[in-house]
């Protein structure tokens, strides 16, 4: 199994990116996929869920309004458009897979990783 997070960079605030989350050896649509940043000296944190087959999303208030989940499962890729974006949402993001949409928010609770992709967004 391997989930590849790409689409960091640098970027000014206010700017936007689309971060993209290419899913193999496992189906995406039949698991719940997470995005989690994780800030220097910070704790990894729950960014956005979807459900498997889509039909719950789940955002963090911090990013709610700005950022949109979207997920082509023909494509078994996930994705983040990340609009107006602030010099606190720099960190490495890395998208997750887990069985349970009740888990989205445990990181602890995830059973596949990305490696990470790093944005980092300049005042």
């Amino acid at each position: 199994v391997q989930l590849q997070a790409s689409g960091g960079g640098l970027v000014q605030a206010g700017g936007s990116l689309r971060l993209s989350c290419e899913v193999s050896g496992l189906t995406s649509r039949v698991y719940t996929m997470v995005w989690f940043r994780q800030a220097p000296g910070k704790e990894r944190e729950f960014v956005s869920a979807s459900s498997s087959g889509g039909d719950r999303t789940a955002y963090a208030d911090s990013v709610r309004g700005r950022f949109t989940f979207s997920r082509d499962d023909a494509k078994n890729t996930v994705y983040l458009q990340m609009n107006g974006l602030k010099p606190e949402d720099t960190a490495v993001y890395y998208c997750a897979a887990d069985s349970y949409y009740a888990n989205r928010g445990d990181p602890k609770a995830m059973d596949y990783w990305g490696q990470g992709t790093l944005v980092t967004v300049s005042r």
